[in-house]
C-alpha cells in the first residue's frame, strides 16, 4: 500500500466563509488564519502530511491521477476554528452526478469515485493534524462558562 508520486502544490486559500460549507459550523473568532496556514505549507506543512498520507493512503496512481487532472489538490479549503481550537478543513469531492455530467473520462465507477472522495477527506485530516502538532500554536479565545457541570 502507498503511492509513490509527486507532491502537488499546496491550495491557495481564499477568503470564505466556513459555515457556507454544508459539513462545518465554525462559532467565535472569525479569524481564520488562511494567511498564516499557506505561510506554514510553505514552511514544508503541505509536503509533511502530503508524505504521510501518501504512505499509507488506498489511493491507487490511476485515482491520484484523476483527482490531479480535476486540480482536487488545490481544491481544498483549511481555516482556523478558535472555538473548537483546530484546524478545520473542507475536502473537495466528485458529485454523485458524476456519471450524468461526464465528469471525468476516466472515472468509470462508483468505487473509483468513493476511493478519490475518502482518500481526499483522510488527506485533509492528516494536514489538520501535521499543522496543529507541528506548527500551529495559536491561543484560542474561547473560555468555557463557569456554570459547566463537574463530572
Amino acid at each position: 500500500m502507498g503511492l509513490d508520486v509527486e507532491t502537488p502544490e499546496p491550495p491557495e486559500l481564499e477568503e470564505f466563509d466556513p459555515n457556507e460549507y454544508e459539513d462545518a459550523d465554525v462559532v467565535g473568532d472569525t479569524d481564520y488564519k488562511r494567511e498564516e496556514i499557506e505561510e506554514h505549507f510553505a514552511d514544508g506543512a503541505w509536503e509533511r502530511a502530503f508524505d504521510e498520507w501518501a504512505a499509507t493512503t488506498g489511493m491507487d496512481e490511476e485515482e491520484f491521477a484523476i483527482a490531479a487532472d480535476l486540480g482536487m489538490f488545490q481544491g481544498f479549503d483549511f481555516f482556523w476554528d478558535s472555538h473548537a481550537d483546530r484546524v478545520g478543513y473542507h475536502a473537495p469531492g466528485i458529485p454523485e452526478d458524476w456519471k450524468e455530467r461526464e465528469y471525468h473520462p476516466d472515472i468509470d465507477s462508483w468505487g473509483t469515485v468513493s476511493s478519490i472522495n475518502a482518500s481526499l477527506t483522510e488527506l485533509g485530516q492528516i494536514v489538520c493534524e501535521v499543522l496543529k502538532e507541528e506548527y500551529v500554536d495559536w491561543e484560542t479565545d474561547y473560555e468555557a462558562p463557569d456554570d459547566l457541570p463537574d463530572f
